[in-house]
């Protein structure tokens, strides 16, 4: 079988907790060792996941750190940290699905990524992950300073592959992020674990 014949031909992949492995805590806990309570206080206190949600939309790294500073002059270094040793926020590939990409570039589907990333970060790293060639496009939100799941990041996409909602196949690990594909009219698989992908992928005779 042709897979570009598929009716799903073109598959989405989102990245961090579908392909990579990303996680504040990873950096953090080298902070705090043993005492998650406080890690978790600090993270909460800062506004972390909406502030780090404002970097995901274009806002260069250093004016977002140079403000959550002036606002938690005691925790600066903590949160200038996580600028400078961002990496070590990534715990690693999450290696079962990146084989299963593999096997659907060389079935021959096309791949397109789909991620709410920063811009500075995503270029970071990668030239680090060999899987990055071999999508097809890859759309980070930072670079069109619209994040999932504002519909209209999905239309960008859209675009730039040349295709409907309903001739792709859409996976991501957050509810909301399926919610909005899902009203748009995507084939989509909310992503649990990179088994529950695989037999998914193969209701779909995908795989």
């Amino acid at each position: 079988m042709n897979r570009r014949n598929h009716r799903y031909a073109d598959i989405i992949f989102d990245f961090g907790g579908v392909l990579i492995d990303w996680n504040p805590r990873y950096l953090y806990r080298k902070f705090f060792e043993r005492d998650a309570a406080s890690m978790e206080r600090f993270l909460t206190e800062i506004g972390f996941t909406e502030w780090n949600l404002q970097q995901d939309t274009g806002r260069p790294f250093a004016e977002g750190v140079a403000d959550l500073c002036e606002r938690f002059p005691a925790y600066a270094g903590l949160i200038r940290a996580y600028d400078r040793r961002w990496e070590e926020s990534i715990g690693g590939l999450i290696q079962p699905t990146v084989a299963i990409l593999r096997r659907l570039k060389q079935a021959g589907f096309r791949l397109h990524g789909l991620s709410n990333w920063s811009v500075e970060k995503y270029e970071l790293v990668r030239p680090k992950y060999e899987f990055f060639g071999w999508f097809d496009t890859i759309l980070v939100s930072g670079e069109v300073k619209l994040i999932k799941p504002d519909a209209r990041i999905y239309t960008v996409l859209l675009e730039r592959i040349g295709r409907k909602p309903e001739e792709c196949l859409f996976i991501d690990d957050s509810l909301v992020n399926i919610a909005t594909a899902d009203q748009l009219g995507f084939k989509t698989i909310h992503f649990q674990s990179p088994e529950r992908l695989e037999e998914e992928l193969r209701s779909l005779r995908i795989l």
